[in-house]
C-alpha cells in the first residue's frame, strides 16, 4: 500500500478533517470509522499508533489512550477525492468502545484473507530458507518432491469424502492448499495467477454463481 502524502489530501473540503476508515490488516475487517486533523495523520505515522481528532473533546486522541486498546498502524492511503483515508491497522483488543471487535458488527470475518500470509509466507520461505523449516526442506528436494506432496494430498482428501469424515476432509484440504501454494511459488507463480484464471473464465462465459 502507498505511503500516505500529507500534502496531497484535501484538507479543506471538511474544515480540517478528513474520515479515516480503520480496517483489520490481518483479516480485512472494518474497524471503525473516525476523524483525522493533519496533526493526528503526522501523530499516526510517527507513533505508529493511529491517532484522531476528537470532535466532542476538541483534541487529538490516540485509540487506545484510557482503554489500552491500541491501534498499530501499519500502513494507509487515501481515495480517489483525496478526501478520506484508509487506515490499515493491527489491533490490540476490541476497537468499540462497547467491547465489541468492531463499531460496525461483531460477525466474524471471512478468514480467507489468512491466505494471502501464507502466500507471502511460502515467498518469504524460498528467499531465505531457514533452516528447520519444513517448507525449506520442501523447496529444496525440488519439483518431483513438491509435486509428489501435492498428488498425495489431493488423494488423501478424495478418500477423506469417500468415507464421509468431515473433520479429515478439512485437514486434507488444508494440507492440498498449503503443498498447492509451495508448488505455484516453486515454479515462478503464486495463488493470484490461479485466481485470475478463474475470475477470467467467470468474465468470459458469464456465468452466475447459480450455474459455475
Amino acid at each position: 500500500m502507498p505511503d500516505i502524502n500529507l500534502d496531497k489530501i484535501d484538507w479543506d473540503k471538511s474544515q480540517g478533517l478528513v474520515p479515516a476508515i480503520v480496517q483489520n490488516i490481518d483479516n480485512g475487517q472494518v474497524l471503525m470509522l473516525a476523524y483525522m486533523d493533519r496533526a493526528a495523520l503526522a501523530q499516526t505515522i510517527s507513533s505508529k499508533k493511529v491517532t484522531f481528532f476528537s470532535r466532542s473533546k476538541n483534541r487529538l486522541w490516540t485509540k487506545g489512550e484510557t482503554s489500552g486498546n491500541w491501534l498499530d498502524f501499519i500502513s494507509g492511503e487515501m481515495d480517489c477525492d483525496a478526501d478520506t483515508l484508509l487506515i490499515q491497522a493491527r489491533p490490540q483488543g476490541p476497537s468499540c468502545h462497547t467491547g465489541s471487535v468492531t463499531c460496525f458488527n461483531d460477525q466474524k470475518p471471512s478468514n480467507i484473507s489468512f491466505l494471502d500470509q501464507l502466500v507471502t509466507l511460502i515467498a518469504e520461505r524460498r528467499k531465505t530458507m531457514p533452516e528447520g523449516s519444513y517448507t525449506t526442506s520442501l523447496f529444496s528436494e525440488g519439483k518431483a518432491r513438491i509435486a509428489q506432496k501435492v498428488g498425495e494430498e489431493g488423494v488423501e482428501l478424495a478418500l477423506a469424502r469417500m468415507k464421509g469424515d468431515s473433520a479429515e476432509m478439512a485437514n486434507e484440504a488444508a494440507d492440498l492448499l498449503f503443498h498447492m501454494i509451495v508448488l505455484l511459488e516453486d515454479a515462478g507463480l503464486s495463488l493470484a495467477d490461479a485466481i485470475s484464471v478463474l475470475q477470467n473464465r467467470h468474465t468470459q462465459r458469464r456465468i452466475s454463481p447459480l450455474n459455475a
